[in-house]
């Protein structure tokens, strides 16, 4: 597996991005116009957006795509083996996450639709209400609700759904086997898997926005910079207010082995824990 093997980092002629995604080995990025462009592993279709319009936000699973469009509506494109990509009647979601092999959407009213693999139960959330936030990982399903709780559901082989003992979250990330949460103090909390010390995040502070990727968890501090923990800890340190001039990052994500961080002024991409390539972004 070679750190651009698939080119998803070939985003040098990108202008006007203002959100990204990141699949397995594929790159998504939206266009203020509501249009999508696409870098990457293409062998299943999951690139094939260049007719997308309307797009508010986008979602990579491994090897699907899915858009967001402004009318509540989704629309998704990539494998379809377990039904992930059977979305075409849903309407008034408000926001998208893509695991592996599964799609959870949230809804206006705060339920949960999901489709997809099922093997651990991931898309058994038809029950949930009151949902503000979800997050997809390999196998399990994690949402926020409104009073700052969790729930989750799917595999838990590594203790990756034990957090019926958090409070005052703010947001959730999924991992392959491990899930992390900000909490409204700045603060990390992680469960799960932590062979490489993905969920060593006790001492984080000042944090705005996690995420997590295949094995590692990577934070967002108020001042721009970043914290990382797992294998692409290298990433820590890097401060992006250097890098665009009166702009700090104000978006982060993760997809497979690959971290971008988006700045108002760049997407940057990380593979492996190195600097490799960046595109314009507009706005911020």
């Amino acid at each position: 597996m070679g750190e651009n093997g698939s080119e998803q980092c070939n985003v040098d002629t990108w202008t006007e991005i203002i959100r990204v995604a990141a699949g397995g080995y594929h790159t998504i990025g939206l266009k203020p116009d509501g249009t999508v462009v696409a870098v990457g592993e293409n062998t299943n279709g999951q690139c094939d957006v260049g007719n997308w319009t309307g797009i508010i936000r986008v979602g990579a699973g491994y090897l699907h795509t899915l858009g967001l469009k402004s009318d509540g509506t989704i629309v998704a494109v990539g494998e379809n083996t377990y039904g992930q990509c059977d979305v075409a009647n849903w309407t008034g979601i408000t926001q998208v996450a893509a695991g592996v092999a599964h799609t959870v959407t949230v809804k206006s009213d705060g339920t949960v639709v999901a489709v997809g693999e099922n093997t651990y139960g991931q898309c058994n959330v038809g029950n949930w209400t009151d949902i503000v936030q979800v997050a997809a990982g390999v196998a399990h399903t994690v949402a926020v609700k409104s009073d700052g709780t969790v729930v989750v559901v799917g595999e838990n082989t590594y203790g990756q759904c034990d957090v019926g003992n958090w409070t005052d979250i703010t947001q959730v990330a999924a991992g392959a086997a491990h899930t992390a949460a900000l909490k409204s103090d700045g603060t990390v909390v992680a469960v799960g898997y932590n062979g490489f010390g993905q969920c060593n995040v006790g001492n984080w502070t000042d944090i705005t926005q996690v995420a997590a990727g295949t094995a590692h968890t990577v934070g967002l501090k108020g001042d721009g910079t970043v914290v990382a923990a797992g294998l692409e800890s290298e990433l820590a340190g890097w401060n992006l207010g250097v890098i665009k001039k009166k702009s700090l990052a104000n978006r982060l994500l993760i997809g497979g082995i690959m971290a971008a961080v988006v700045t108002a002024g760049l997407v940057i991409f990380f593979v492996r824990g190195r600097k490799r390539k960046t595109a314009q972004v507009k706005g911020g």
